[in-house]
């Protein structure tokens, strides 16, 4: 049986009205998962950067319904306006899943959705939102049915939520460094079903910077679903997900030792790894644009002349994340600001670093 699957009727009910509001962020991975199988399950592990800044904040608004039919009741907003678009992907999220949330029999929702970054800046708010979706929907149930939950229960529950909803939203329930997917290392909580908070890491990586880099705002040609999807014929299937194992082995070895070049020179290969892999599927496909590669090789001189350990990493897109400890922000916000920013979309560089994980205000 399912253990995030709570059974209760109507007249549990404690709470008829309420409303409640989280704050969830996004977040960077740094050893890749590209590939997933069943429903939402990650073919390789992955370990991410929560972020700070860069975050979705969602109010949760519910009343009594009558009747008690098998319907999502939902109002979507998003930044003060309806959205039907989006409202229309989280009801068929809550339909497709809805065992999980028998109280929707119940209970109508209405949401209202806010990104601290521009929607069209470019960066994946999957993660934030989906994140934010699941914590919101976990804490209704918990207050309104009165089901006690502790908060490490409620996170396990919300991660495993988030995972359903956005693979990579399941990172971001948890703050600093966070794994997701099975892993034969100790220092790895986390399943293919849940993420999990990695503890050990030397303190340099705790309050690490993200500047990002937007080269284009624009929608990407190609979803990552479809993207996970090419691997299932992918040539390189299986050699990738063994790599990842041995890279995420690697990283968590460096990175509970401190050593900032080295992570460089993993975080990089990743990155480079995951754009190859798009370009080697068929069919194949290009995300990085003319600006990436300038921003790469800025970043590369900018080291290899500095001494100082500044690297990039790339999601499923033609962004740069600039990567970088506290004690060289300094130096790094100098180079950005003469260097960089000509590469970026109307010079929109976002400064975030790791965060201290989801909050919740009401």
């Amino acid at each position: 049986m399912n253990t995030y699957i709570k059974q209760y009727t109507k007249k549990e009910l404690v709470e008829d009205t309420g409303r409640i509001s989280w704050t969830s962020p996004s977040n960077i991975a740094l050893i890749k998962y590209w590939g997933k199988h069943g429903k939402q399950l990650p073919c390789n592990p992955s370990v991410s950067f929560t972020l700070s800044e860069s975050k979705t904040t969602m109010d949760f608004s519910w009343s009594i319904k009558d009747g008690g039919k098998d319907e999502i009741v939902l109002d979507f907003y998003f930044e003060n306006k309806k959205n039907a678009l989006f409202e229309e992907k989280i009801r068929k999220f809550l339909e497709d899943n809805f065992e999980l949330f028998p109280f929707l029999k119940y209970l109508s929702l209405e949401i209202e959705s806010v990104n601290s970054f521009p929607h069209s800046a470019g960066i994946a708010s999957s993660a934030s939102s989906m994140s934010a979706l699941a914590l919101g929907l976990c804490s209704i149930e918990n207050q309104a049915f009165d089901l006690n939950l502790s908060d490490g229960e409620l996170l396990e529950k919300a991660t495993y939520v988030a995972r359903l909803a956005s693979g990579s939203a399941a990172r971001s329930i948890f703050p600093g460094i966070v794994s997701w997917g099975k892993s034969d290392l100790e220092e790895i909580k986390s399943s293919d079903l849940i993420a999990s908070k990695v503890e050990g890491i030397a303190d340099i990586f705790k309050n690490y910077h993200d500047s990002i880099v937007i080269v284009d705002a624009g929608e990407k040609a190609v979803s990552s679903r479809a993207g996970h999807a090419l691997m299932e014929d992918h040539p390189f299937r299986e050699v990738r997900f063994q790599h990842a194992n041995k890279q995420l082995e690697n990283l968590i070895t460096i990175m509970k030792t401190g050593d900032v070049d080295k992570f460089c020179e993993i975080v990089e290969t990743e990155a480079l790894e995951l754009h190859g892999l798009m370009m080697n599927s068929t069919p194949s496909y290009t995300l990085m644009r003319p600006n990436t590669l300038a921003v790469i090789e800025k970043v590369r001189k900018f080291r290899s002349e500095k001494g100082l350990a500044l690297c990039f990493t790339l999601d499923a897109g033609p962004n740069v994340h600039l990567l970088y400890p506290d004690n060289i922000s300094r130096e790094v916000t100098e180079f950005i600001n003469s260097e960089i920013t000509e590469f970026a979309e109307n010079g929109l560089v976002i400064h975030d670093r790791v965060g201290s994980g989801p909050e919740r205000f009401l």
